[in-house]
């Protein structure tokens, strides 16, 4: 292994432009993830019924629909970063998402203006699904070319540190909130204020990316195929199906055990809400504490050998993991077997960003990045809860556990066609 060699200013600026790029992807999570963990408090403001179930099942397909947008962000983005700049594709991604949660801390419920509440609810989910779309493909693009060589999956590890911290935050309001609100409270005005905090750390997160330096060259930028759809699958179709078949089984998990998992906890295994949001923050905490040794032992071991570790144990540790969730009492040991489920679940997303960035060359990096992550979120991830939902609405429930464990196995088999050293942005040398 090559030692890389930087200087002290150098480092500096890397880590700085790091933390800078990380801080915004931070900022749009939070605003993303609040509206599911806040769903149980506002279904009813939007989507009146007798059943909570049919409740979360509509605001769950929302949030799907949110997801639906993400290929078209992965595309629009892709292409403005790869043509225009990693910064200017930042900057814009985050003022959308500052827009879509101001939308909706100010909306009025179903009661006041009937039907145009659900409806405005979706346009405005639509709109920060655009943007989260174009967020994840730009921001892995740019960490991963700013971090360190030698050490590309130490840095590009905290990627999913801020994409889990802005969970952990989301979950973290809810937990605060909790405390001081009660449960008419919360659903009758209380939901909102996450929605305006998130609003407001987007307005911040755009001044501090206003100060990162430009990663992408002129003479990538200018380049026929930069950003362009036809470039991408001319040259690098293979490599844009491996991304897209091994990010479809990491999506499903990933959102099976964070998003969707606090309403399992209540929803099937019958713990209490706020039992529950107890456990994910814990949970997502030493989630996110995981990223940065996973992300060691990715550049230790290789991205391929850490990609089949996630997809072999997630096939195999799925369904039991899930089964016995499901009758769990002891909220010690619901946090266990989450925990352990997010352990492996971190093989993946400690390298997720970069092992994506690796497969295509800078003019067209952000888009192949972006676009394929999009739609394999789209499909696999954003339904997560939805499916799970329906499943269970339909009185089968197991289903679902197997459906995660098929993608996982999936997943291992697009894992084999990992190359063992990356043809672009070769960490070590």
């Amino acid at each position: 292994m090559t030692t890389v060699h930087y200087t002290g200013e150098e480092r500096k600026k890397r880590i700085f432009a790091i933390v800078g790029a990380s801080s915004g992807n931070l900022v749009e999570w939070f605003d993303f993830y609040v509206y599911a963990f806040c769903a149980i408090y506002f279904a009813p403001a939007f989507f009146p019924s007798d059943d909570p179930t049919v409740q979360l099942v509509n605001t769950a397909g929302v949030f799907a629909a949110g997801f639906l947008m993400r290929p078209i962000g992965g595309w629009l983005f892709g292409r403005v970063a790869d043509k225009h700049g990693r910064k200017n594709s930042m900057m814009i991604s985050v003022l959308m998402m500052c827009a879509g949660s101001l939308v909706i801390a100010c909306l009025p419920t179903y009661a006041t203006i009937g039907v145009w509440a659900p409806i405005i609810l979706l346009l405005a989910r639509l709109f920060q699904g655009l943007s989260v779309g174009g967020e994840y493909g730009t921001t892995a693009t740019y960490m991963s070319e700013v971090a360190l060589r030698g050490q590309r999956g130490f840095f590009a590890s905290f990627q999913y540190v801020t994409l889990i911290g802005g969970q952990l935050l989301a979950v973290l309001t809810v937990v605060i909130l909790q405390q001081f609100l009660d449960e008419q409270e919360l659903r009758a005005w209380g939901w909102r204020i996450p929605f305006f905090v998130g609003a407001v750390a987007a307005i911040i997160s755009l001044l501090l990316r206003r100060t990162l330096e430009e990663t992408s060259t002129a003479e990538t930028r200018n380049d026929k195929d930069a950003g362009s759809i036809a470039g991408l699958f001319k040259n690098h179709s293979a490599a844009f199906i491996t991304v897209l078949g091994y990010t479809a089984g990491g999506s499903l998990i990933f959102y099976t055990f964070t998003t969707y998992m606090q309403k399992y906890l209540v929803n099937t295994a019958g713990l209490h809400a706020k039992t529950a949001s107890l456990i994910m923050t814990g949970a997502l905490f030493l989630y996110m504490c995981m990223q940065p040794l996973f992300g060691m032992l990715a550049d230790r071991i290789g991205r391929r050998t850490s990609m089949l570790w996630f997809a072999g144990l997630g096939t195999l540790c799925t369904l039991p993991i899930l089964m016995v969730l499901k009758t769990v009492t002891s909220p010690f040991l619901a946090f266990v077997l989450i925990t352990l489920a997010l352990a492996i679940v971190s093989f993946y997303t400690s390298i997720s960003g970069l092992v994506k960035a690796e497969m295509f060359p800078p003019q067209v990096r952000a888009l192949g990045v972006g676009l394929a992550y999009a739609v394999a979120n789209a499909l696999f991830g954003g339904s997560a809860e939805f499916v799970a939902l329906n499943l269970k609405n339909m009185g089968n429930e197991n289903a679902f556990y197997w459906y995660v464990t098929v993608m996982m196995a999936i997943a291992f088999l697009f894992s084999l066609r990992l190359p063992k050293q990356p043809k672009y942005l070769h960490s070590d040398h």
